[in-house]
């Protein structure tokens, strides 16, 4: 069983290696996206100031982008929703 140090610097060699978002993180290990966002922000900084630094990168680029996915998200949706045969 890992500590929690040992999760935190996990999780944030994950995000910056697949330049990953605090869901898909938590998704791939299986905790909430509270945790993550916890250990990545906070627990981080005291344990590895190097790799938070690295995270806080990766999670600007990702907040900076988050409306453009979202809005391919619903591109999509409305797409599916117009091929499907009406009832």
């Amino acid at each position: 069983m890992e500590t929690v140090e040992e999760r935190a610097a996990t999780l944030g060699t994950y995000i910056i290696e697949h330049n990953a978002t605090v869901r898909d993180a938590a998704k791939r290990f299986g905790v909430s996206k509270s945790t993550v966002h916890k250990d990545v922000t906070d627990r981080l900084r005291g344990i590895n100031p190097s790799l938070y630094s690295g995270v806080r990168a990766v999670l600007e680029k990702n907040k900076s982008e988050r409306h453009i996915r979202g809005g391919l998200a619903t591109r999509e949706k409305y797409r599916r929703q117009s091929a499907a045969p009406l009832s």
